[in-house]
Parts: structure tokens; sequence; C-alpha cells
């Protein structure tokens, strides 16, 4: 049996400081003392004593993983918002976890007797490398590598622990099944930014995130959830582009940029040209946020991983099965690497015009989809 862990106050380490997020079931990277929140006995896994939320998180640690449990209880708050978004318009054509709330907003349906949702994130943040020469466009720190990858696995490890105990569980990593950022906040890791993020103190908001659901009992009390601590900042509402965030704690998806890189609608001009090097998600309200400017000071030192930049020429000389298999972390409409050629012509319009030439061979195509985006390149849409 996995037992449950008492409320106590815990205390991790991440990057080298010391964070407490008012959680008393929260276990993470490197935990370096303070209170234990499992009872005596309970700390280990298999013939070793019952399992707690401290034995699985050291499954689970040389991941940089934190885990943060709460219990599974309906998401009626988020459920309501979710409706109102899409009543307003504001998800465009965007399903993802609206698709489905009576599934995504009620982690207690999940398994049989679901009892405790396992919140799982792991910092993304990494410097970023100089700017190639060349036709290049920009990624979203995210989408440099494939952190839900690190997740699944993670997770996968604890589910294992937990089944060979005798639970049930499943796992939902970057999947539509469940709403992660309200997990990740009733399991007192994260409060929701004006950015509409989920930023957790001391890694901020470039962060991961991923979810478990099990019958299995881990927390005898929901948190302490994070103070909101957003205040009377306003530097990602003033430094979005296009408006997106004008309605603090709410995305106008009509409006922001990330969501036209993963559309299947042709962007409107003031959003093609605010795209920038963009060629797939953007991360303006997030360099901006003071959350992260701690962790990236403290991180300034990693090693750069991953990729940042994508070759425009390369992209477009890709057929498309190779570019969708190339960038499988990525979500891309249909399957169809169309998408994201469409997104490196845009980047090629915006650019210098030395590179423009790339966009030639789509220019005369009757495809919706290329063809406007290379004559809008080559500037022979007007």
């Amino acid at each position: 049996m996995v037992g449950p862990g008492p409320k106590c106050p815990p205390i991790g380490r991440l990057d080298g400081i010391a964070i407490g997020f008012g959680s008393p079931c929260l276990m993470g990277v490197g935990q370096t003392g303070g209170a234990s929140c499992s009872p005596a006995g309970q700390d280990t896994l298999h013939g070793m004593g019952n399992a707690s939320l401290e034995a699985l998180a050291a499954l689970v640690r040389d991941d940089d993983v934190l885990l943060g449990a709460a219990s599974a209880s309906p998401y009626v708050e988020v459920e309501a918002a979710l409706e109102d978004r899409v009543a307003r318009g504001l998800w465009a054509d965007m399903r993802f976890t609206a698709a489905r709330p009576e599934v995504s907003c009620h982690p207690e349906r999940a398994v049989r007797g679901a009892q405790t949702v396992i919140s799982a994130i792991v910092p993304i943040w990494r410097p970023l490398p100089a700017q190639p020469e060349g036709p290049v466009g920009r990624l979203p720190r995210y989408a440099w590598g494939d952190p839900y990858a690190t997740l699944r696995a993670a997770l996968g490890r604890v589910r294992d622990a937990l089944k060979a105990e005798g639970h049930r569980a499943v796992v939902h990593v970057d999947a539509n099944h469940h709403v992660d950022r309200e997990g990740a906040r009733r399991a007192g890791l994260t409060f929701s930014g004006k950015n509409t993020m989920a930023i957790a103190p001391g890694i901020g908001s470039f962060a991961a995130i991923g979810t478990l659901i099990t019958d299995a009992v881990l927390t005898e009390a929901d948190p302490t959830a994070v103070h909101q601590g957003c205040g009377s900042c306003t530097l990602c509402i003033d430094a979005c582009p296009t408006g997106a965030l004008d309605e603090p704690y709410v995305l106008d998806a009509e409006k922001c940029l990330s969501y036209w890189t993963q559309s299947r609608r042709a962007a409107p001009e003031p959003i093609a040209a605010a795209l920038g090097d963009r060629v797939y998600g953007c991360d303006i309200c997030q360099d901006v946020c003071p959350w992260n400017h701690g962790p990236a000071k403290r991180r300034a030192g990693l090693p750069t991983t991953g990729e940042a930049w994508v070759r425009l020429d390369e992209w477009l000389d890709a057929t498309d099965e190779e570019l969708v298999e190339r960038n499988r972390r990525l979500y891309v409409p249909g399957l169809d690497g169309r998408y994201l050629k469409r997104n490196a012509l845009i980047a090629l319009g915006n650019g210098p015009e030395e590179h423009r030439h790339l966009a030639e061979p789509y220019a005369d195509s009757d495809d919706l989809i290329l063809g406007p985006a290379a004559r809008r390149a080559l500037r022979t849409d007007r």
C-alpha cells in the first residue's frame, strides 16, 4: 500500500537556492532537508515499507523533475472558465483540453477510485545561443528539445512503482485528457500568471508539466496554494505586440502569435509581421516576466542544448514528411509539413531581403498554404 504524507512544510533545492512552495506534499530536485512528508517507515518502495510521495519523488529526482500532489477532485472553476473562453471565441478554433472538459477537468474519473493527482514539472530554461549566420528562424525554449519525453519517462517509472504496489495509475503528458496547469496549481507547485502561464517560484514559467492520476492516497489534505505573485505587474501584457493579454489572466488566441504558428488558418498581415523570425511558438510574455529573471541568472552557466534556431532553407528544401518527422515534438496540424514551411516563408518575408529569394520556388504555386506566404515574402502580393 502507498501511504499518505502528513501536512508538513517541505523544503527543496533548485539551482542552488532553497525554496519553499507552501505545499505540504512537494518533493523535488536535490531535496536537502526540512520536515519529511512521509510517515515513519513509509519512504521506500518494493518490500522496504509502504511507498510515499517522497519515495516516488526519488525515482525522478535525477531528471530534475519536481513532484507535488493533491486530491483527485473536479476542476469546477476551470471547467466553467474553459466553457466561457470557448463561448467568447477566445480559443479560436483550438480544441486541446477544451474539446472534452468533462474529461480534462475531471481527474476523479481518470481511473477507477482515483484519489490523487501527482503533478510533475521540469525546468527547461537554457541560455539562448547566438543567432547563426544565414536564413534562420527562432523556436520557443520549450521546443528546443523534448521535455515532455523526459516527463513521460519519469512519470512512467512512478506509474510502474505504483502498479507494482497494486495501485491503478495513468499518465497524461502534453495530452488533452487533463488540464495540467490546474493540477500543478492545486499541488502547490505553481500559480497562474497574468500571461496565463503556470509560474513556479524558483523555476519560473519555463517549465513543462505532466500528470499522473492514481487510486493511491498520497496526501491527507490538499496543499496550501502558492501565493498569487503577479501583483500590479503588467510587463507581459505591455510586451505582447498584438494585445493577446489585454484581459489579465485570459488569453485571446485570435491575437496570440503562438496560436497562429500552429493554426491551419492563414495569419492576418499584422500577425504575420509581428511574428518576426519566429517559426513556431512565442516566448515574449515569458521573457519579460520577473519570475523568470532569477532562474535565468542561476541557470546562465548551463550548457546550451537543443535546437534554438532552425535553417529556413533546410525547412523549405525538406519533403513535407521529412519535416514533420524531424519535428515530431511539435504540434503540426494534420501532421502536414506545409504548415511549418508556411511559417518559414513568413519568417523569410520578415527577414533580410538577401534571403527572400528562397521563397521563389513556391511563388507561382496555387497551394493555398504555401503560395500566399511565398508571394508575401517576395512582396508580389501587393
